[in-house]
């Protein structure tokens, strides 16, 4: 069998060169496929039907390639021999092959297969680099591969992180590579230079096809710079890790870029994707990501925040209990989170019962106290989180001095005071704002345990960074598609009008209700001297709640059997 497939292998290369598409399907023959530079191709891999991959006629232009293979979420290994071996081989979903080419050398293989028990669908595509490029991952001392191109990408429910290989020059065919580690001058690879780009997938797309179809504006380096964000340049000094919020549900592919300034060339690693998630886990996988708990609590929140957001200076203590819920609630949810191991289901249902006694107990003291300076501080700074959070959302908070803990706490924690101090002589108005914003943002959140949206992320990634000490170091991009902007649209839509409704309902009103303690003090001394007012012979407390008890206990009572019913006759 293996004489014949080399019999094979021999007709092919004598047969004259067939012009591919920009995308080709199925086999060239049984147990074979033929490539050409540049052109994808789609397959699909079976665990007892292994193929070759055959690439021919290559140009003596060209010094390396790089063979380079993709699915969704099945593993699928490429070697150089039908043997796999540690240093010669490569097992994921996102892996790439480069084959050093040999002088008078017009055609290599790569072995493909599955340990898949189902068909893996794939698309690869073999790219040549001339030798005045840069060679992906040429200077690898911690990855398996001799010269391995490959992203590597690690994920949690915090961050995401890509690892890759520094790269080298380039050099001729039959000559040797350019040493790693000797001199640091303009004639070694420290003179390269790493461009890191992420590219988002549409939101909730999780269909293999798209992301088949999307990897190939991530492969080439003309498609990567046209298509892609870059997020940051590297210089060979720096470490080569980059670290992503990870964006759960949300498809995601990155790619590096090494580019030899001094020559002017650029050369792509092969690109890796993530959706933050497992689409083969049991529970909580991409494709039914919400929590049944997550659901219900944002949903209840979101119905109190639309309250809020249309009545919620009209009642002053209902607002209080929602203001006085978010406070401690975020800052109940903190330290279990960090300091214990309970499931996250048990964590939310405690984070209800801290935020309602929280909410308690801001409504008992300002009706205890009444003191509006105090309450209002609590608004204004619940107001001033969610402005400091948007203002972060932005590009400012991927800005290097903001990666520092101390500088981004200070700065976040500043602009949240500010805005109760900045609107103390409008008090009315900095609760009608607060009201408006904060329970119409309360929606965006119950929107997104349903369906994924960025807007989301706006408070997420401060919960995040006081949760991980590691997400400091994270770049905090995420898309902006046309689901974003309808619910943008429909939360400003929100804000506005319930802050409308509110300034011109409550026009020659009170600015705010007076001291519930004081009004209570004050009725009940009235009732003590006023012998005519009919709530003075009210009975006390304890015989009222008797009298009900009595009542309650009759509706339970055996209905006594009245015996003979005849009358007596006189």
């Amino acid at each position: 069998m293996g004489l014949l497939r080399l019999l094979v292998l021999a007709v092919l290369v004598s047969e004259p060169s067939v012009a591919g598409g920009a995308e080709t399907v199925g086999n060239f023959s049984e147990g074979l496929l033929e490539f050409s530079i540049g052109k994808f191709r789609y397959f699909k891999l079976k665990r007892p039907s292994p193929e070759d991959a055959i690439l021919r006629h290559i140009s003596s232009n060209a010094s390396f390639l790089i063979f380079q293979i993709h699915s969704q979420y099945q593993n699928t290994t490429i070697s150089f021999s039908k043997t796999p071996l540690r240093n010669t081989s490569g097992t994921g979903t996102d892996k790439g092959l480069v084959f050093i080419l040999r002088p008078e050398q017009s055609m290599c293989t790569w072995h493909l297969e599955t340990l898949d028990a189902e068909p893996v669908q794939n698309m690869a595509i073999p790219l040549s680099y001339s030798e005045r490029d840069p060679v992906p991952g040429g200077c690898n001392l911690e990855f398996d591969l001799d010269i391995d191109p490959n992203i590597y990408l690690e994920y949690n429910f915090f961050e995401t992180t890509i690892k890759f290989a520094p790269a080298n020059l380039g050099y001729a065919r039959g000559t040797n590579p350019l040493p790693c580690d000797t001199g640091t001058g303009r004639d070694s690879r420290w003179r390269l230079l790493y461009d890191v780009y992420q590219y988002f997938l549409p939101e909730n797309d999780l269909t293999q096809e798209g992301l088949l179809k999307h990897l190939q504006r991530m492969a080439e380096v003309p498609q990567v710079k046209a298509n892609a964000i870059k997020v940051v340049t590297l210089t060979a000094n720096d470490k080569t890790s980059v670290s992503f919020s990870s964006l759960r549900g949300q498809g995601v592919i990155y790619n590096v870029i090494v580019r030899d300034p001094l020559l002017n060339t650029s050369a792509a690693y092969v690109p890796a994707h993530t959706y933050a998630c497992s689409f083969e886990a049991k529970e909580d996988n991409c494709s039914s990501l919400g929590r049944i708990s997550t659901k219900v609590f944002f949903t209840l929140f979101a119905l109190l925040g639309l309250f809020i957001c249309f009545f919620g200076h009209r009642f002053w203590k209902t607002e209080l209990f929602f203001i006085g819920f978010i406070f401690m609630g975020f800052f109940f949810y903190i330290p279990i989170t960090r300091l214990t191991l309970i499931t996250y289901d048990v964590r939310l249902i405690l984070t209800a019962v801290a935020g309602s006694v929280g909410g308690v107990l801001l409504v008992a003291a300002w009706w205890r106290f009444g003191i509006l300076l105090f309450c209002m501080l609590c608004v204004g700074s619940v107001l001033g989180f969610l402005i400091s959070s948007v203002m972060f959302f932005t590009l400012l908070g991927n800005l290097k001095i903001f990666q520092d803990d101390g500088v981004f706490w200070v700065t976040f924690s500043c602009i949240a005071v500010i805005i109760p101090v900045v609107f103390m002589g409008c008090l009315r108005i900095l609760n009608i704002l607060t009201c408006g914003f904060i329970g119409s943002y309360s929606v965006v959140l119950a929107f997104d345990s349903y369906s994924y949206t960025s807007l989301s992320h706006i408070t997420l990634n401060v919960l995040k960074r006081a949760l991980n000490v590691n997400f400091h170091r994270a770049f905090t991009n995420v898309p902006f598609q046309t689901n974003d902007f309808i619910i943008l649209a429909v939360w400003g839509m929100l804000a506005v009008s319930g802050i409308t409704l509110q300034i011109r309902r409550e026009r020659g009103r009170p600015f705010f209700p007076p001291h519930p303690y004081k009004l209570w003090k004050r009725e009940r001394e009235r009732r003590v001297t006023n012998v005519l007012d009919p709530s003075y012979h009210i009975p006390p407390l304890r015989e009222r709640l008797y009298g009900r008890l009595t009542q309650i206990k009759e509706l339970f009572r055996k209905e006594q059997t009245a015996g003979e019913r005849t009358p007596l006759l006189l």
